[in-house]
């Protein structure tokens, strides 16, 4: 009988396992959206237990427990690692058909080689098991954060970082044997947000102290985010990222959102038409700056965040209370790529559609921009957070090659905090590979083996390393 997880995981034909071990298993990882620690990459960071490698900060895990009835003490309370491990455990037996059951055994077997299945009679033994190969030294078995990143092949790493970072350690990592380049990410999300005001003032005087400039007027805001654009890009960032409800709805002319950013920084009223105005006005500069310095603009739009208010007021944001939402997105899209595109200022982008039943809007949308001697311009990213799931991959895997061009696709990404996540790459080549290799078995694509590898070869790494330069 075979483990769990076997060397055809989630392949049902031979079609899809030969593209899968031919094609797609050997692909580097080019890993360019994360949250991972910069500062634990850049020391290198040795983990001391399977709870911190595995559970520190990955709210996926955390919703799980609480759905489950674990005491929040064990989510991100204060209680004993191994405690925390022990709920995480109890809890995996009761995640069948969440793709938390899938992703924890591809981890822990993929990481250290258990195929044992996770429950509370396995975990003292998977937790010893796994414990003395984390604090091993020995080189051919090295788990430290380089470690991790050598075993999985990965090549490069985008990071999501504030425009008022230091970024003090990717500047140490450039320098170092980091087996992976490290990039940071820009984002600028918190100059946007001109309604929360006590967090936008608290951020404008760190951008201000940052830039060593009075931060006194929309003009002078835009210098100083166009000084932190070049200093990332000194420091080897190819990327922005936005994190939006939805794109502004409107893009106000540089007087108007002058008007408004003098009003907000006199602590007058500021109405939401206003805001949008501002946004909008700000984001398309910002787009701009990207276009010159040819980075990519991500848009992760859809999400509602911090539902659960007393948690939030508890704990803070990113603890796993969050939920798709359901605000219209094209129009605003629409507007911001159109208003780019009419400036000739449109960067390479990739948008990330948080909503199923916006999938098809999504994808028709990708394919309006393009750019001669560019592939696939502005695409339709991956499944993320709530959608980067079995079905999730597949649906949004089917709806590019309905409306797009499949074969340009760059590919997965790992939107993790966790060093542990990179088997989600394979779950997604897995999926990737199945859905192709039933194809070539039915009959709808050809039975070339050779013509559909190449393409499973482009989308797991190289459409991505040629499109983020």
């Amino acid at each position: 009988m075979h483990p769990f997880i076997h060397d055809d995981f989630l392949l049902s034909t031979p079609l899809a396992a030969q593209l899968y071990h031919e094609y797609a298993a050997a692909a580097p990882i080019f890993d360019y959206h994360c949250h991972l620690s910069p500062q634990d990459l850049a020391k290198n960071r040795r983990f001391s237990n399977l709870s911190e490698v595995w559970l520190e900060g990955d709210h996926y895990k955390w919703r799980a427990m609480r759905l489950h009835g674990t005491e929040e003490k064990f989510c991100t309370g204060n209680a004993d690692p191994y405690e925390k491990f022990q709920a995480f455990a109890a809890t995996v037996p009761h995640t069948l058909r969440n793709p938390l059951y899938h992703w924890t055994h591809l981890e822990l077997a993929r990481t250290f080689g258990i195929t044992e299945t996770l429950n509370e009679s396995t975990a003292p033994a998977i937790w010893e098991q796994a414990n003395a190969q984390l604090q091993s030294e020995n080189t051919t078995e090295d788990l430290s954060s380089w470690g991790i990143l050598k075993k999985f092949n990965v090549q490069f790493i985008g990071t999501t970082d504030d425009p008022t970072d230091s970024l003090e350690h990717h500047l140490a990592l450039k320098d170092s044997d980091c087996p992976a380049t490290v990039a940071p990410t820009f984002r600028p999300d918190p100059a946007l947000n001109i309604l929360q005001r006590t967090a936008w003032n608290a951020w404008m005087e760190k951008l201000a102290l940052v830039t060593d400039q009075d931060i006194l007027t929309i003009g002078t805001l835009k210098d100083a985010l166009s000084s932190r654009v070049d200093f990332f890009d000194t420091a080897g960032c190819r990327a922005s990222d936005h994190g939006l409800a939805r794109c502004p709805l409107r893009i106000a002319s540089d007087t108007e959102a002058a008007a408004t950013f003098d009003k907000a920084i006199s602590n007058q009223d500021i109405t939401p038409d206003e805001a949008e105005g501002y946004a909008g006005n700000l984001l398309t500069f910002l787009g701009e700056l990207y276009a010159q310095k040819r980075w990519v603009m991500q848009l992760h739009l859809g999400a509602i965040r911090n539902v659960n208010t007393g948690m939030f007021n508890q704990l803070g944001p990113d603890i796993g209370c969050d939920s798709i939402g359901d605000e219209a997105q094209i129009p605003s899209l629409a507007l911001l790529l159109g208003e780019l595109s009419q400036r000739d200022a449109l960067p390479k982008t990739i948008l990330y559609n948080l909503n199923p039943a916006d999938n098809y809007a999504f994808a028709s949308m990708a394919g309006n921009f393009f750019e001669e001697g560019i592939k696939a311009k502005v695409q339709y990213g991956s499944g993320w957070w709530f959608l980067d799931q079995y079905e999730g991959m597949k649906n949004q895997l089917n709806t590019l090659s309905q409306l797009g061009l499949l074969s340009h696709f760059i590919g997965m990404l790992t939107d993790s905090r966790s060093m542990m996540s990179y088997p989600r790459h394979e779950y997604f080549r897995r999926i990737l590979c199945q859905m192709l290799g039933e194809d070539m078995t039915n009959g709808t694509l050809p039975n070339d083996i050779k013509l559909v590898g190449s393409m499973v070869k482009n989308i797991s790494f190289t459409n991505a390393q040629n499109f983020f330069e």
